[in-house]
């Protein structure tokens, strides 16, 4: 049987994956095929619910939870860290208020926290790819400030913008030190309970894989990488893995649940999330 995959270009995303699609841990029989999209348009998609397994932004999982399980695997997860708001010169988070903010997308995770933080603004969709894209509106006074996610927001100090606001800092602050649950796989619950068990512990084995033998993954998606806009090395590349794939990726334990919660609680305060919406995690 195939099963379908759906994730970002990020390097996390692939991270998680490679292990698998280069045949590294056993299959169990399945076969597995990948697609890669940016993160809006993989939202996007899984309202069409049209991947077996895909990578949302956990704030979209709120509205796409009748159609997806939760994979307790595969998070992207920020512990006093996330994406960034920057500007062109220094200025403080209230000065943006009824601003021109750039952001990667309206079902994005940033999107929600941003907007619990800064009620008045008024968003602007700027695609994070190309990576440069974000800069170059911000440079050009298209937007008065941009929110970086993904290798974006390691880079901003070089494209010579100033950091606002730190999201995860600022979550943490804002709910006791919890860590921020940025992205995560959705599995499709249509294809029944033995079957997302078994996805499940085969995905869970390649994410193992590649943290085991994280030198080896990371050479190769140094090799693979195509984005020769970001310029990313093997300093950047280790730094970010280092962020977004390690024990939290594995098993997103009891403080991520907790703050899942908490995203979909202040989301739904804030008119973000449906009503009724919870994390309803696979094996």
């Amino acid at each position: 049987m195939t099963i379908r995959l759906a994730f970002s270009p990020d390097s996390d995303d692939i991270f998680m994956f490679w292990a698998l699609l280069e045949g590294k841990v056993d299959a169990e029989g399945l076969s597995f095929v990948a697609e890669r999209a940016d993160t809006e348009t993989l939202n996007a998609r899984a309202e069409r619910s049209d991947a077996d397994v895909i990578a949302v932004s956990i704030a979209q999982y709120a509205r796409v939870a009748k159609d997806y399980l939760l994979l307790p695997h595969g998070m992207s997860v920020g512990r006093g860290y996330g994406p960034v708001v920057v500007a062109r010169e220094p200025r403080d988070l209230a000065s943006l208020a009824n601003a021109r903010i750039g952001v990667p997308g309206l079902r994005t995770t940033a999107y929600m926290v941003l907007r619990t933080l800064l009620p008045t603004f008024d968003a602007v969709v700027v695609p994070i790819a190309p990576y440069a894209r974000a800069f170059e509106a911000l440079r050009a006074g298209e937007i008065d400030a941009a929110l970086l996610i993904h290798e974006g927001r390691l880079f901003y100090e070089r494209e010579g913008t100033k950091k606002v606001v730190d999201l995860g800092e600022a979550w943490a602050s804002a709910t006791e030190k919890l860590p921020l649950p940025l992205g995560g796989n959705a599995i499709r619950r249509g294809l029944g309970p033995e079957l997302v068990e078994k996805i499940s512990r085969v995905c869970r084995a390649s994410i193992r894989w590649a943290l085991e033998h994280k030198s080896e993954v990371a050479q190769a998606l140094l090799d693979a990488e195509t984005r020769a806009d970001v310029g990313l090395d093997a300093q950047s590349l280790d730094r970010y893995l280092a962020m977004y794939a390690n024990a939290d990726t594995l098993d997103a334990p009891a403080d991520v649940r907790r703050a899942i919660d908490e995203l979909f609680t202040r989301g739904r305060a804030a008119g973000l999330v449906p009503d009724g919406a919870r994390p309803d995690f696979a094996p």
